[in-house]
């Protein structure tokens, strides 16, 4: 289908805005961007929260902990991961914070939303993701005393997010034997290098403005500034991996997002390494769109399918 309209009517505000990088260095175009990623949005459902400080390996972690109102025992829980090229974003950014508050409504879940380290001012992998790995040890020591049942602990994130919550599992299922109950990665960068678009895809690419475009070295800056001229592995860009052995995965992409071609190449490689998974395409939308106002029927599907994979008690749900 074509890009979702309420998008489209939008998408003026990015017009003569060539790039993330131009924007950051030029205050008009930073606010006509800005303009653009913070729409005006209805308020999102009300959740017990709690900040807190996590210990992590480089110090304290930030983190968010969204609980449903009912106070019942043995509830789900989501460990969330903000997206943001692994430079931007934070616990206030729609993305975070409203997913974590639909996540709690929809699925009666416990989400801990976790501010990682940038890799900003000289930190680089795998700095953000010692911080990611923490923060689920900690939601799983810590499940007594927050009505949560140990063997319902999902990891989910969005865009680097997906990276980093794909990562951690990783890291802990060769580290601790350990597994989440489900892994949702949503419009995630899995690849050092992304697998070329099909001719297909490139003609949808191509009504995608391009400051919101992952050109091939948009993507080669944003990576090799994550990794700080380490080389890149299975922990830092999980495509690379042995996937063996991961949770049972919900993959979710947005049609008009460079970064799908990521994401359908890891579903085939989980599938071929004999991993439950599922892959739900949100028509018309562009990357990002967690950001977005949650009655959009894209957005509502997702965070329904997302909700249902942290909550449910047999098997990620079906597209």
């Amino acid at each position: 289908m074509s890009i979702h309209p309420d998008v489209a009517a939008r998408l003026h505000l990015l017009d003569g805005i060539p790039s993330i990088q131009a924007a950051m260095g030029d205050p008009e175009l930073d606010r006509k961007f800005r303009e653009f990623a913070s729409p005006d949005l209805p308020a999102a459902p009300d959740a017990l929260v709690q900040d807190l400080l996590l210990d992590g390996p480089h110090g304290p972690v930030p983190a968010r902990v969204y609980e449903p109102a009912d106070g019942a025992d043995a509830r789900p829980a989501l460990l969330w991961l903000h997206g943001g090229a692994f430079m931007f974003g934070d616990l206030d950014m729609p993305e975070a914070d409203r997913t974590a508050r639909e996540i709690t409504a929809r699925g009666g879940a416990v989400v801990v939303s976790v501010d990682y380290r940038l890799a900003v001012g000289g930190v680089h992998f795998p700095v953000p993701l010692d911080d990611c790995v923490a923060a689920t040890r900690w939601l799983r020591d810590h499940a007594g005393e927050l009505g949560v049942d140990p063997g319902r602990i999902s990891l989910g994130g969005a865009s680097a997010g997906g990276n980093l919550a794909t990562a951690a599992a990783l890291r802990l299922r060769d580290e601790d034997g350990w597994q989440p109950y489900s892994l949702i990665p949503v419009y995630p960068v899995l690849h050092h290098v992304l697998p070329e678009p099909t001719p297909e895809l490139a003609v949808l690419l191509a009504d995608v403005p391009p400051v919101l475009r992952f050109t091939p070295p948009a993507t080669a800056g944003i990576n090799a500034n994550y990794l700080g001229g380490q080389p890149a592995d299975g922990y830092s860009f999980p495509a690379l991996a042995d996937v063996s052995g991961l949770a049972p995965t919900l993959l979710v992409i947005a049609e008009y997002d460079d970064l799908r071609t990521s994401a359908e190449a890891f579903a085939d490689q989980l599938e071929t390494a004999g991993v439950d998974v599922g892959l739900v395409l949100a028509e018309g939308m562009l990357h990002g769109f967690l950001n977005l106002a949650a009655d959009l029927e894209p957005v509502d599907r997702v965070l329904d399918l997302m909700a249902a994979s942290v909550a449910d008690t047999t098997t990620v749900p079906s597209p």
